[in-house]
């Protein structure tokens, strides 16, 4: 029995320490399994910004990019964009020299080669010892270098050091034409627009057109831009104006109305058309006293003043159309009763036109 007993015990303890060894190999492989699941992948290593899509909530919208939202919420981003690329497009890089500009030339420790001089219209400066020099189109850096160079190869200056000052700078300045309340040159405009421009210039005129040019150095063409009457509603137009710019403002067509009627008036159609009935209805229409089958339409052309008939009282009742004026028509209805010779006619309307009150067509 006794040893029956200490046999059975030391297989009792063989099989406790059998299976103590196998609940640590098996602690150890899982062990060994978590630590391989916490790892990252090779495609998770490659890419470890690559998260796995989560599956967004329904009923909401679809994500966007914050520039694209930016843009969607103001609807006018992308274009301001475009816009202020083409205005740093269009700024001066550096101011160059033209004629009627005065500058001062001074060559160091040569006080006697010290000048002032203004370019002339074909853009040449004298200058002592190198006589003219042609500068127009040059920068102040450029026409530095050519002025030396000069005195170099003439031998009159050994390693010469020239600089240049701009006392009067007429050819930056900005030509401003035609019907403005103080047309002239305006100098130092740059970082300027068309607007501010106008505005030193004194505003438009009674009679001003809104179709203006803008004659620009190196370009072939005017820049043509056709501005509202109110300036505030669109600020398209209102484009950058460089150094040397001319801005041309012409005359804008005028209809005149004169004769029997409430308010002789001229009427500006910079920006349409008008016919016979309309332009009476903006001078305020006939007076009772007005003879309406002795109207007529004067037109100025080349070869002389062309008087038409017209049939207003037709007009009015739709039995004739309604004849469009041109451009600097006088439309003149006579009194009833007036003793107004045929060869008077032109005399006696441009006399009442010249009296008439301007009125701007919207």
């Amino acid at each position: 029995m006794e040893s029956g007993t200490s046999s059975f015990t030391g297989r009792g303890r063989g099989c406790w320490w059998a299976l103590a060894g196998l609940l640590v190999l098996v602690s150890s492989a899982a062990a060994q399994q978590v630590t391989d699941g916490m790892q990252p992948t090779p495609a998770q290593t490659a890419a470890p910004s690559a998260a796995p899509p989560a599956t967004a909530p329904t009923g909401l919208p679809a994500v966007q990019p914050l520039s694209q939202a930016a843009v969607n919420a103001s609807g006018v981003a992308q274009a301001k964009a475009g816009d202020a690329a083409q205005e740093s497009t269009d700024q001066p890089t550096e101011v160059k020299l033209g004629p009627g500009d005065l500058i001062e030339v001074n060559v160091y420790n040569v006080p006697e080669l010290t000048s002032k001089t203004r370019v002339s219209l074909a853009g040449d400066v004298y200058l002592p010892l190198v006589d003219y020099v042609h500068v127009d189109g040059l920068t102040l850096e450029e026409a530095q270098s050519v002025i030396e160079k000069r005195l170099t190869d003439g031998g009159f200056v050994r390693s010469p050091h020239v600089t240049i000052f701009v006392d009067e700078a007429a050819s930056q300045g900005v030509t401003v034409l035609g019907e403005v309340m103080k047309p002239g040159i305006y100098p130092d405009v740059s970082d300027h627009k068309l607007y501010e421009v106008i505005s030193l210039a004194g505003g438009f005129t009674a009679s001003a057109s809104r179709k203006i040019a803008v004659i620009r150095r190196g370009l072939p063409e005017p820049i043509r831009i056709d501005l509202p009457r109110n300036l505030a509603d669109e600020l398209s137009g209102n484009i950058e104006i460089l150094p040397g710019d001319t801005i041309t403002i012409p005359r804008a067509p005028i209809i005149y109305v004169v004769g029997d009627v409430a308010r002789p008036s001229g009427l500006l159609v910079d920006n349409g058309t008008l016919t016979v009935l309309q332009a009476i209805a903006l001078a305020g229409g006939t007076n009772h006293t007005a003879r309406l089958s002795g109207s007529r339409i004067l037109h100025k052309t080349p070869a002389g003043v062309i008087e038409t008939k017209i049939e207003i009282k037709k007009m009015l009742e739709a039995k004739a159309p309604d004849v469009a004026l041109q451009a600097d028509d006088i439309l003149f209805i006579p009194v009833s009763g007036a003793k107004v010779l045929a060869g008077k006619t032109f005399d006696v309307a441009m006399a009442a036109a010249t009296a008439a009150s301007i009125y701007s067509i919207h």
